[in-house]
């Protein structure tokens, strides 16, 4: 069973997101407890490559009120958990011009958390209008729908 914990709101915005990777990661007791109540923000968090292991910056879990010394940073660097086969596989996907790694999504996947990982191009600016004017497009043809619906 699989429990959505956060989603990453810019990840779709400014990437388009090729492939996506299922990961573990390492976290303290107070942090999973800190999750487990929905403090955790992955909108300016990154991934990178360091030393041949990966690992996602700027990732803010909020502190555990009940948690006093055992509290860890809140945008330490955190170990995500991977094959060296697939490390090597997205070592790849960097070196291509306009690849980078995007946080996605983090879940729980029955008691395990879990981080979605996108592998991902940059979206240049006129891609974000084109995104912009279809959305915009669709909320107006179901907002006439729906009076259409309403009248009839």
């Amino acid at each position: 069973m699989i429990k959505l914990i956060a989603k990453n709101p810019t990840a779709k915005h400014n990437y388009f997101i090729e492939d996506t990777i299922e990961t573990g990661i390492v976290l303290s007791g107070t942090e999973i407890k800190s999750i487990r109540s929905g403090k955790v923000n992955l909108k300016d968090s990154y991934v990178g490559i360091k030393n041949g292991e990966v690992y996602i910056y700027h990732m803010h879990i909020s502190p555990y009120e009940h948690g006093n010394i055992y509290n860890k940073d809140p945008l330490r660097d955190r170990k995500l958990l991977l094959h060296q086969r697939e490390i090597a596989k997205l070592m790849g996907f960097i070196k291509q011009k306009g690849y980078s790694l995007i946080p996605v999504s983090l879940y729980f996947k029955g008691n395990l958390v879990k981080l979605e990982l996108g592998i991902g191009k940059g979206k240049k600016l006129y891609d974000k209008r084109e995104d912009m004017a279809k959305k915009d497009a669709q909320r107006e043809i179901d907002r006439q729908m729906k009076n259409l619906y309403q009248k009839g």
